[in-house]
């Protein structure tokens, strides 16, 4: 089995962004391919923001989440249970090994899941294996190198290094949306559409919300743990970070953007 940890972890701080998370802000490369009646699985569906939306838009379709956290799992079908959805379903699973029989999705997608991965053209081909021919594996995943922001603040600096590094270290690529388009050819697929987009964060709610998620996961989250086991930052570098995050957010002229790359790979 192939060696990888997932470097954020489930902190509160985590899912705080996660569950932000929807077709339109996380998925619009998708939409144009979703229709009623379509059966979709969501790989590494997490809390299921996105999972119930897409549910809601291929009804009477069916859409599966699978995730590796059986705590998530159970938070995420209550999600579903909440919104009335009877066309959704939650189940922990590996992605390297689906429980789902070859050719019975309309659509395999994944967000923010093959940067964590060891091996992403393995999941993909898994993805590849359970879409019926003529279906899509869509993936978006962030490019970590690509991110910008102002002010240029040290402390911000430190952390896309350090970040980079315990990334890494957990078995994954943060540059994955670079990357997205050469693994769907290594995975073996030969009608392969790519396209970027960004996430944006300028406006006082949004500066208080990402600088205040990122400023508790410097400290709070898995990320902080593997990052002083590791011997990538010592205690006081996460403070620094963590300090350097809500200086941010509270600079009116702060701006960040966070790149994605996006793969729309037919079978």
């Amino acid at each position: 089995m192939q060696h990888e940890r997932y470097v954020h972890g489930h902190h509160e701080s985590v899912l705080r962004s996660h569950t932000w998370r929807t077709v339109e802000n996380s998925a619009a490369y998708l939409l144009p391919h979703l229709r009623p009646g379509l059966d979709v699985l969501d790989l590494g569906s997490g809390p299921g923001t996105i999972t119930v939306d897409l549910a809601e838009r291929v009804a009477p379709g069916t859409v599966v989440g699978v995730d590796a956290s059986a705590e998530i799992v159970a938070s995420a079908s209550k999600l579903g249970e909440e919104r009335g959805l009877a066309n959704v379903s939650f189940r922990t699973g590996n992605a390297y090994a689906l429980d789902l029989p070859d050719d019975s999705v309309d659509i395999a997608h994944a967000h923010q899941v093959l940067q964590h991965v060891a091996d992403p053209v393995a999941v993909l081909q898994e993805m590849k294996r359970v879409v019926k021919p003529g279906g899509i594996v869509a993936a978006r995943d962030v490019d970590y190198g690509g991110t910008i922001w102002y002010p240029e603040l040290p402390g911000m600096a430190q952390w896309i290094r350090v970040y980079d590094a315990v990334h890494r270290a957990g078995g994954g690529e943060p540059n994955a949306g670079r990357r997205l388009r050469a693994w769907a050819h290594q995975a073996g697929f030969a009608e392969i559409t790519t396209s970027a987009s960004i996430w944006g964060f300028s406006s006082p709610a949004e500066r208080a919300w990402w600088g205040g998620l990122w400023a508790d996961r410097a400290v709070k989250s898995d990320f902080a743990r593997q990052a002083v086991e590791g011997g990538f930052a010592t205690q006081q570098d996460l403070e620094d970070m963590s300090a350097a995050w809500r200086e941010w957010a509270d600079s009116e002229d702060a701006w960040f953007a966070f790149p994605h790359g996006e793969l729309l790979a037919r079978v």
